[in-house]
């Protein structure tokens, strides 16, 4: 069984260990504890892992964020996907640094990457992990925060909660959604 997995962020070396492009680190976590490379494909850069039977294709959009709707469709239709097997791994403002929440459908909440999504699939109903970045910026500084670095303080604690991001990705097609919601949501 194929499962798509997309980490959301920005192509480029300006929007590296940004808080925005946290999908991105999650999945370069994934591919790196089992040695494997993303190479650049259609849309975006792309490896697969095949892990206790099930293959996870992990896609890193190169369409920038707010296009990436056209990678998760392109890559849907070329692995042949069905939307229930879709995870879209984004970052959250509403969460506080380093919290996970799963959730199988919703809004975009306001995220540019999860907008196109909706509307390139004309659907919510695909699961995503949110991974909690704070809010911890004044008045009319949310982009510069979003797109900042991280600061020493927030690196300190980010490799646990990528790890554990990791484990809530595999577990979402080895567990199923329902289980691993229940596993990592009350964290």
């Amino acid at each position: 069984m194929k499962y798509l997995i997309v980490g959301l962020g920005n192509i480029g070396s300006e929007y590296a260990n940004t808080r925005h492009n946290i999908g991105f680190m999650i999945l370069d976590a994934l591919a790196g504890a089992s040695n494997l490379f993303f190479t650049q494909d259609r849309y975006a850069d792309v490896a697969t892992l095949k892990y206790k039977g099930k293959t996870f294709v992990l896609i890193k959009p190169s369409t920038y964020m707010n296009l990436s709707g056209n990678a998760v469709r392109y890559w849907m239709q070329h692995e042949k996907i069905p939307l229930e097997n879709v995870l879209v791994i984004t970052d959250d403002l509403a969460l506080p640094l380093g919290k996970i929440r799963m959730r199988g459908q919703g809004s975009d909440g306001g995220h540019n990457g999860l907008k196109h999504i909706n509307e390139i699939l004309q659907s919510q109903q695909y699961a995503r992990l949110r991974f909690g970045i704070s809010a911890e910026f004044s008045k009319g500084k949310q982009v510069d925060y979003v797109l900042g670095k991280w600061s020493d303080e927030e690196l300190k604690i980010l490799p646990e909660r990528i790890d554990e991001a990791c484990k809530a990705t595999l577990s979402f097609a080895l567990a199923g959604l329902a289980r691993t919601m229940n596993q990592f949501n009350t964290k």
